[in-house]
């Protein structure tokens, strides 16, 4: 599915650019090490993803235990392609999110929903005057986050590279690209690859493994 990119503003909820590659295994030293120092916060935390039913174009999520996430694919303007570095498919996505009461320890994956243990770094850009600068706080036009998080779901081991840019809409690719110029200024370690076939949000990689169509 695409689109051009989203015109004007949102009335309500949060517009984001995104993009993502989802890889199995357990991350490697090589890949946390290109990822680099500059990571300005870590956080470890479980998240819950509902996949039955399927909502289509709607993904539905508990954060951490903490907050109902509920974001709503609004078409893509594309696709990210640093030639030997990465291509993936760039989505937008416009996002809400409440406060939450805690899911049951007890609850079943066969509800619908499937548990997902993150372990997460992530960097932090903003773009101001059409400059981009990796930042403690972002603050600026528009904003990035490029996560680099090791997951764990159904006893296998996966991890992800990711990216999402927040802030004027029709910042967001611009805010994004700049980014990733800068996350993939240094070629990834050898034998990694972030090809088409494994860019995808969270709740597609999940609603693909067979294990969560049973």
């Amino acid at each position: 599915m695409t689109s051009a990119a989203p015109e004007g503003s949102f009335p309500e909820g949060v517009p984001s650019l995104e993009v993502r590659w989802i890889l199995p295994g357990q991350l490697d030293t090589a890949v946390a090490a290109w990822f680099g120092t500059s990571v300005s916060r870590t956080e470890s935390r479980e998240d819950c993803y509902l996949l039955r039913p399927d909502l289509g174009a709607l993904s539905v999520k508990v954060r951490g235990g903490r907050a109902l996430e509920v974001k709503v694919f609004r078409g893509s303007p594309g696709i990210l392609d640093l030639p030997g570095r990465a291509h993936g498919r760039m989505q937008y996505w416009q996002k809400w999110s409440f406060p939450y009461r805690s899911l049951s320890p007890h609850a079943r994956e066969t509800d619908g929903w499937i548990r997902v243990r993150k372990q997460r770094r992530t960097i932090r850009f903003s773009l101001t005057g059409g400059h981009i600068a990796c930042v403690g706080e972002p603050a600026g036009e528009a904003r990035c986050a490029a996560e680099l998080t090791e997951l764990r779901s159904q006893h296998r081991d996966w991890w992800s590279l990711g990216l999402e840019a927040t802030g004027p809409a029709g910042l967001l690719r611009t805010g994004l690209e700049a980014a990733a110029a800068l996350v993939f200024t240094q070629a990834l370690p050898r034998g990694v690859e972030l090809s088409m076939a494994d860019s995808m949000p969270y709740a597609d990689w999940l609603r693909a493994r067979p294990s969560a169509a049973g």
